[in-house]
């Protein structure tokens, strides 16, 4: 069942279109026209809409930009719209509009159901909505990789399942082998480090500083290098505070200041503001008298023991030395230790860190073996499955004789650590398992398997991606399927072939095919002629859909190049009774 249909595109300055409307139906439609009309630009117009690249040249000369939209009508429970709602897109009445504005500048805007939205977000809707098929989408299908994707496609979660943890696995495998490379490359560095780190640790840890030792020893050894002339100024300070015993006759502040103390003694009484001077003079004397104590027990006290000099000294050339390596004081220095030591630890944390590292390395080796075997037997069953399919299919595009079949094998390595452990076999890997995909296409009976990309003509590539297309239809279909000139290199029976393969998709998916083949236009359910006409300079095309009469002139021209050939209106009358019956 069909749950999206694309109804109408409106294209407006794109290539040699100026402005056209292309009305589409659910069924089969044929986009025909001369060469150059701008049949390809149909499919462009689609390609932006769903978040295709945009390339300024596209827009028409004089044209400041560019505008493609599009209305599609979806269900409302098909993840495209839950997406688009998800976004801010609203659905009118089940229709989604879509446009893309591209700029001569180069500037590209996307809109979504009303809302402004990334230009990416169109490319999310494209897998859901539309499948979207060309020449390039041909010589794609050339490509091992892309045929490895096709196949991977098909098998479903038999291949998904295991591929997704494959995936994680080798993604993990990936970091843990960087971090363990990088760990023994730089084992000598590290090792140099930490020599150079546990020698620091060993001279600081060989002095024992303290937290402001320098300090305190550098006013130590001052106070003992001038310990004679600290003690001869504390006496003099002394004796002119208290007086000196050797010269009683000396004058010293103690006794002037108790001379004026009891001669404001004494009349203190007679002004209570003299009173208060006294006090204050009492008190210095009691302060003078107390400094000239503590200067005497300062001068007592003083030592000026030289080997506590020189010992202090000796101190203090162990910790200069630490200071010169290590920072600008003993508070830096012990800083420096414990960083140091934190290094030091992580650093022989390493040699532990690179078992751990090795262990899992091992056994993430051995759990992608695991898995690649796993993928080896899924994507060899659905290969059977998938080839015998297309070959069926190829049967009915006019190709009885041809068989497909798909080599999945893997690459054996001479070092077994370069590999995974497949089957008892070291083999080649990479983020998709260990397996090459090849299609191989035998065209007739007799003929060994080649790769399509050295066997296959145009033609039959071209039938091959149909045949393609029309088996995934059966297993995992999208809504829309857009072929650009698909039938490139057939003609003939096989193209009559061609039509009914793509009819017969028509039934379960919307076909839009742009063609040059008349028979291949006759299965059509809807036939659409991209006609252009010269105006002067101005260069303008339309799209006219085709009925009756005029469906059977655009087949005769097709046919003949001559629309009113009595020959060629035949041959197109016959052809599209025997596309009505064939069907």
């Amino acid at each position: 069942m069909v749950v999206s249909v694309l109804e109408e595109m409106r294209i407006r300055s794109l290539g040699v279109i100026d402005d056209a409307v292309v009305e589409l139906s659910p069924g089969f439609t044929a986009v025909t026209g001369e060469t150059g009309a701008g049949k390809t630009m149909v499919v462009t117009s689609l390609g932006l809409l769903l978040g295709g690249r945009a390339d300024p040249a596209l827009v028409r000369a004089g044209a400041k930009a560019a505008v493609v939209e599009g209305r599609i009508a979806v269900d409302g429970r098909s993840p495209a719209a839950v997406r688009a709602e998800e976004a801010g897109a609203e659905l009118d009445d089940g229709t989604l509009l879509i446009s893309r504005t591209l700029s001569a500048e180069g500037r590209s805007r996307a809109h979504l159901g009303g809302r402004s939205v990334p230009v990416g977000l169109l490319g999310e809707l494209a897998d859901e909505l539309v499948a979207v098929h060309g020449q390039t989408d041909q010589q794609g299908l050339l490509r091992p990789a892309r045929q490895r994707q096709a196949l991977d496609r098909y098998a479903g979660d038999a291949v998904a399942v295991p591929l997704a943890k494959y995936t994680g696995a080798y993604r993990r495998l990936r970091d843990v082998t960087a971090e363990l490379a990088d760990l023994t490359t730089r084992a000598r560095e590290r090792a140099q480090e930490a020599d150079l780190l546990r020698f620091g640790l060993d001279e600081i840890a060989a002095v024992e500083p303290l937290p402001g030792e320098d300090a305190e020893l550098a006013a130590e050894a001052s106070r003992l290098g001038h310990a004679e002339a600290l003690a001869s100024a504390a006496t003099a300070a002394r004796a002119a505070l208290a007086g000196d015993p050797e010269d009683p006759e000396g004058i010293d502040a103690g006794t002037l200041v108790a001379g004026a103390h009891r001669a404001v003694e004494a009349v203190r009484s007679h002004d209570p503001a003299l009173a208060g001077l006294a006090d204050r003079i009492g008190e210095i004397g009691i302060l003078l008298a107390d400094v000239a104590g503590e200067l005497a027990g300062y001068a007592s006290d003083l030592d000026a023991d030289p080997r506590r000099l020189a010992a202090v000294e000796e101190r203090r050339a162990a910790l200069t030395h630490l200071t010169r390596k290590y920072g600008e004081d003993i508070g830096e220095v012990l800083a420096w230790a414990e960083r140091g030591a934190a290094r030091l630890t992580e650093l022989d944390g390493d040699d532990d860190r690179i078992g751990e590292l090795t262990a899992e390395r091992d056994a993430l080796r051995a759990e992608l073996g695991e898995l690649a075997q796993a993928l080896t037997d899924a994507r060899t069953e659905a290969a059977e499955r998938f080839a015998g399919a297309v070959t069926a299919e190829l049967a009915s595009l006019a190709m009885p004789h041809a068989r497909v079949t798909f080599a999945v094998r893997q690459n054996e390595v001479a070092d077994a650590g370069a590999g995974i452990d497949v089957g008892g076999r070291a083999v080649a890997y990479g983020p998709h398992g260990a397996d090459d995909v090849e299609l191989l296409l035998a065209s007739h009976p007799g003929a060994q398997p080649r790769p399509i990309a050295k066997g296959a003509s145009g033609g039959e590539l071209s039938r091959v991606m149909l045949a393609v297309e029309v088996v995934f239809a059966g297993s995992a279909p999208v809504p829309t399927y857009l072929f650009d000139e698909v039938d490139a290199g057939v003609g003939g029976k096989a193209a009559v072939e061609v039509g009914r393969r793509l009819a017969k998709l028509a039934r379960t998916a919307q076909v839009v095919v742009v063609t040059h083949l008349p028979q291949v236009a006759a299965f059509a359910d809807r036939h659409l002629v991209v006609e252009k006409t010269h105006d002067g300079a101005v260069t303008r095309s339309g799209v006219q859909a085709m009925e009756g009469e005029d469906r059977v002139r655009e087949l005769s021209r097709m046919l003949a190049g001559q629309e009113d050939s009595e020959l060629a209106r035949a041959h197109a009358e016959e052809l599209l009774s025997a596309a009505r019956a064939g069907r």
